[in-house]
């Protein structure tokens, strides 16, 4: 893991008495989970803290909602608009912010504390570990160094982020200390099956209906990525709405997806209901999908990355399947 200058973050959060938290808009288990982890910490320690995420309307997605600690979200409308200390948490540049990207502009100390090799330093002080399995690996760490022990409560928030960037420990990620971090917080006694289930086993009717139609309508184009092989589909946003599924319920669709053997790369469009699609993506490890999407607007992981396209779906597809055909190809 890369060798952290701790020094300057633990200085800024040692003594405070107000803290502002934020992460990437729908967040998923990695960015609420370390965000609300956190603000459990700081809060036993007597701080005041308050935070959010910047998507309209504001709601928890319904996978995440067993999540302690969020009684702390305030809606983006009341979050402040210039902190005095602020924390962003899995969050790789200030478009990902949202609505909050204002607030952290206007931030007197802004805090960054990610893992995304995307990452923008948009900050006055950076926590910045690409080779970190998850958000929370680093948000632990900075607990340590503060001095705050875990709770049930914080452990159950961390371990949901630990599970969900590592796919419930199956990516490459997931080394011996993810291991040991894992059984330290499973140390508190909190129920990790009950937590499992609801990220990963749980979904409504709706989501199964939707993920059979976009199954059933998704293309495998074996020459594309210079042969390797593309599969994608497109999860439009008119059946979903029919469905009562929003856009949180279909994350879940590219990890199916990327199971087609015959394909290096899976993608999955899903139309937003403000006309933008959303672009998630996943490499079996032959091609670098940070640096495509970073191409496109966007970024993230080697292995998983993601952008937001503002035309439609078909001109999106072409302008991705265009990208990835440039993109060199990587040894596994």
């Amino acid at each position: 893991m890369t060798q952290l200058d701790w020094g300057p973050a633990v200085e800024l959060l040692r003594d405070a008495g107000e803290v502002t938290l934020a992460c990437h808009v729908s967040p998923d288990g990695d960015a609420l989970g370390s965000m609300l982890g956190f603000g459990l910490a700081l809060r036993a320690r007597g701080a005041r803290v308050v935070a959010s995420y910047g998507d309209e309307p504001f709601a928890v997605p319904r996978t995440l909602a067993f999540l302690p600690g969020q009684e702390l979200l305030v809606p983006p409308a009341r979050f402040p608009a210039a902190p005095e200390l602020m924390v962003t948490f899995d969050t790789g540049s200030l478009d990902r912010l949202g609505t909050l990207g204002e607030p952290a502009k206007a931030a007197r100390r802004l805090l960054v504390v990610d893992h995304h090799a995307s990452n923008t330093r948009f900050g006055t002080v950076h926590l910045l570990d690409p080779a970190a399995a998850a958000t929370a690996v680093l948000v632990a760490k900075l607990l340590d160094r503060l001095g705050v022990a875990l709770t049930p409560d914080v452990a159950t928030a961390l371990y949901t982020g630990l599970a969900t960037d590592t796919g419930s420990f199956k990516f490459a990620a997931t080394t011996p200390a993810v291991h040991r971090l894992a059984a330290r917080l499973l140390g508190t006694g909190f129920r990790h099956d009950l937590v499992s289930r609801a990220v990963f086993d749980t979904a409504s009717f709706g989501y199964l209906r939707v993920l059979g139609t976009v199954l059933r309508d998704a293309r495998l184009e074996l020459d594309a990525v210079g042969g390797l092989g593309l599969v994608w589909t497109v999860v439009e946003a008119a059946p979903r709405r029919a469905c009562g599924v929003g856009m949180d319920e279909i994350e879940g669709v590219i990890d199916v997806l990327r199971r087609a053997t015959e394909a290096e790369v899976a993608a999955v469009l899903k139309e937003g209901d403000d006309g933008t699609v959303q672009v998630s993506t996943r490499s079996k490890g032959r091609i670098d999908l940070s640096v495509v999407c970073r191409a496109l607007g966007g970024g993230g992981h080697r292995y998983a990355a993601g952008y937001t396209s503002s035309v439609g779906p078909t001109e999106t597809v072409e302008r991705l399947r265009a990208e990835l055909a440039g993109a060199p190809h990587l040894e596994a």
